[in-house]
């Protein structure tokens, strides 16, 4: 048993090590950094407009089309990270599915950069 666990040691330590630095920064952060909020540095700036009271508001749709977007080839990254780790084990009948859903998004891609979905103006 005593053996087992002393292979888990170097992980424990890298786990410390990782722990402590990230503390560290975030405490050197604190105390070299100055704090000098503004309404700038304050002001909302995630979604692109102010904030507003009425939850109904209705607002640009292009908003949504780049989440949808986003989503739809962020999850093409992740079956693709399974993929090529696997392709020794697939074969041929594998890759050239993965090929042929590459194809599928690689023409809604085009499709949508043709249609001008990509462009903010």
């Amino acid at each position: 048993m005593n053996e087992l666990l002393s292979e888990y040691l170097p992980i424990l330590v890298f786990l410390a090590v990782a722990v402590g630095l990230a503390i560290a920064m975030v405490v050197a952060s604190f105390v070299v950094g100055t704090q000098r909020p503004d309404s700038e540095k304050l002001s909302a700036y995630e979604c692109g407009f102010e904030a507003f009271d009425d939850s109904r508001r209705q607002f640009d749709v292009r908003f949504y089309l780049v989440a949808i977007l986003f989503i739809i080839f962020d999850l093409e990254v992740a079956f693709l990270f399974p993929w090529a780790i696997s392709l020794g084990d697939i074969g041929l009948f594998g890759f050239w599915s993965m090929v042929v859903f590459l194809g599928v998004l690689t023409i809604g891609f085009v499709y949508e950069w043709k249609k001008g979905a990509l462009e903010w103006e």
